[in-house]
């Protein structure tokens, strides 16, 4: 696919010809291709195989009603237990679930998720309407209002009944979400009748099923949806149009607004449309978005969405870090869509901005044993704030589990003259070339260091671009735009060799590129550097003047009372700081964590007396905090002193 813009100025993103920005169809390695192998990532797939699908399987059938909704709905008799759209938690599972059986392949738990897949069947209407919540409260009242994520749950069905055919082969479940869509299509987008979603999701499903199906039915009424939006076309809650994105058409959205998770999945679905219809309608659209978002509205950790009160963006700039919101599914869309982007434009700088919320933003949402759970996730907290097992509206546990067991859906990607390597992630895949293959296996300790081998074995000969992402980190620039920048940015020059000889190579849109032909057993070794680095915001961002805070590779890092004498409040980094990184195996699993001595200011006293010393720190990666305990966390430091703030227990 080829697609341009040029930023020009503060104006903005303009399109320009096609031909003046092209990037060739970029397409990804399916998780179902990938054999992952990773010291950092594998321990995680492990947990969420186990741990954390035992939680949801737990808290689905067994501790909430969720289950048994199909089953009432399938005998048509009973009461609806829970949320409305509840019937999304259990296709997220089952999506975690197809993914985990790909890397942990498990019977018991595949046999529960046929069982699951039966009972889902057997609940499903005649004419292919599937909504546990209207088959039990009212078949009469469906498709009245569109809050109610009917085809929300419809969009999670597909993807699942999609990622389980992937891995098993079964396709009872795709089928149940194939006959749920064309329910939709015919009272729909065939008769003209209006409709929207209000909470988008199907959107992104439906480009998947065509996919999956070349159907061109399926990307129709993908198209359809989007252009539905923002022409007054609402039945439901009274409320302002942007909270879901539909107050203008998005061809003439500049800036996000509203929901962030909504938000982010719509972002996600308008530009696989984009991508699979060829074209550029929606570009100019989603790039101020994107520019937007990542320029004013992001966190450093990734995370977005800073209100809790409309689980979504307020003002631009408006960043605070005790109160960040922060939901874990937003991060989680984050991720989805910036995937998107990259395979739209080739440009590696939105593989940056995916990295930095999947390792921080996203992961954060997961504990280390893998049973408990952040819904939202600040960037401080005055020990008040601790994971939970499960939540009322538990969509974030799914949707961290699914994400984590589809790590293999972000490493690598293909285009017609080349092979991108995206994630570092020690792995393998074979893809396909022609009547040949080429087995690619990269290894590495990533991100607890930057050395990376990328081995490349094709069966005979063969001439190919190779893509290596180069992280914006690795190069000075923290993320695109100037929302944060490296206090002392020092260049560190990357360098390649082949088979051990150096080797020269082009910079094209953030990749290495190494165009060669490559014969069995080629393989490209390179280091990149991960110096700690402290990071300071633009003065815009008023909730972080004055402070900085610390990165090192791809990860965030705070602090925390566990491990600095409950002193996480009272430290400061000022600038002269000289900070350490060394792998400490006895926390957190085995993290590499960061030391320096700094000054620590006590307070005692009637009257208040300050004095300052220098202690020992340690700061953890964002993603490891509040594994032990409730505590004092923060992510941003002062770099002095320049007020003292007294909070009554």
């Amino acid at each position: 696919m080829k697609i341009g813009y040029i930023k020009i100025g503060i104006i903005g993103l303009f399109l320009l010809s096609i031909s003046d920005f092209s990037a060739a169809e970029i397409i990804p390695v399916n998780f179902s291709k990938v054999s992952i192998n990773d010291n950092f990532w594998t321990p995680k797939m492990n947990t969420v195989a186990t741990a954390t699908l035992n939680a949801c399987i737990t808290y689905t059938e067994e501790k909430t009603g969720r289950i048994r909704n199909f089953e009432k709905a399938a005998a048509n008799s009973g009461k609806h237990e829970g949320i409305f759209f509840d019937d999304s938690d259990v296709y997220k599972a089952l999506e975690a679930i197809a993914y985990s059986l790909k890397n942990h392949p498990d019977a018991a738990i595949e046999k529960k998720a046929d069982e699951w897949i039966d009972k889902i069947a057997a609940a499903q209407q005649p004419d292919g309407y599937i909504n546990t919540f209207f088959t039990l409260t009212g078949l009469e009242n469906r498709w009245t209002d569109m809050d109610k994520h009917e085809d929300y749950c419809a969009g999670h069905l597909v993807e699942a009944g999609i990622a389980y055919y992937n891995t098993t082969g079964k396709r009872k479940l795709m089928d149940v979400g194939i006959r749920m869509v064309k329910h939709i299509d015919s009272n729909f987008r065939q008769t003209g009748r209006h409709w929207i979603s209000g909470h988008e999701e199907i959107e992104l499903a439906l480009v998947k099923l065509f996919h999956a199906t070349s159907e061109r039915q399926y990307l129709d009424l993908a198209a359809w949806y989007i252009e539905q939006r923002g022409h007054g076309f609402y039945k439901g809650a009274k409320r302002d149009p942007k909270y879901d994105q539909n107050d203008i058409p998005f061809e003439d959205q500049k800036k996000v607004e509203g929901h962030a998770v909504r938000a982010m999945y719509l972002y996600t679905g308008v530009s696989d449309v984009s991508a699979a219809k060829n074209e550029t309608r929606y570009l100019p659209a989603l790039l101020s978005i994107w520019d937007n978002l990542v320029g004013k509205n992001m966190y450093i950790t990734g995370g977005i969405g800073s209100s809790g009160e409309n689980e979504g963006f307020t003002k631009d700039y408006d960043l605070p870090n005790e109160n960040a919101y922060c939901e874990t599914c937003a991060s989680v869309g984050m991720v989805l869509w910036n995937q998107r982007m990259n395979l739209m434009t080739g440009e590696s700088k939105y593989i940056d901005i995916l990295e930095r919320s999947l390792y921080n933003g996203a992961l954060s949402g997961l504990s280390l044993s893998g049973d408990k759970f952040f819904y939202g996730n600040p960037l401080t907290s005055y020990e008040n704030y601790s994971r939970s097992e499960w939540f009322g509206c538990a969509c974030c546990p799914s949707n961290i589990a699914r994400l984590v067991a589809s790590i293999g859906n972000y490493i690598y990607a293909t285009s017609p003259d080349g092979i991108y390597v995206n994630l570092f992630i020690s792995s393998n895949t074979v893809i396909p070339d022609g009547k040949n293959s080429i087995l690619i296996t990269q290894q590495g300790n990533y991100p607890w260091d930057g050395n990376t081998s990328i081995k490349i074995s094709p069966e005979v000969k063969i001439r190919k671009k190779l893509f290596v992402r180069i992280p914006g980190w690795a190069v000075n620039k923290p993320v695109p735009g100037d929302a944060y920048t490296f206090l002392k940015p020092g260049i560190v020059p990357i360098s390649a060799k082949l088979n051990g000889q150096s080797i020269n190579f082009s910079m094209i849109k953030g990749y290495m590129v190494i165009d060669r032909e490559w014969k069995k057993g080629d393989e490209i070794t390179f280091q990149l550097p991960m110096p700690v680095e402290r990071v300071i915001s633009n003065d815009n961002i008023q909730a972080n003047r004055g402070l900085v805070a610390l990165q090192r590779g791809p990860l965030v890092y705070c602090v925390e009372n566990a491990d600095n004498k409950g002193k996480a409040m009272h430290m400061i980094y000022p600038d002269q700081t000289d900070f350490s990184a060394s792998f400490n195996s006895s926390i957190l699993g085995g993290v590499v964590t960061i030391s320096s001595k700094v000054p620590v200011v006590d307070i005692s006293g009637e009257g208040l007396t300050i004095s300052t010393s220098l202690n020992e720190i340690t700061a953890i990666p964002y993603y490891a905090w509040a594994n032990r305990g409730e505590g004092e966390m923060r992510v941003w430091v002062p770099r002095k002193v320049t007020d003292i703030r007294i909070l009554s227990k």
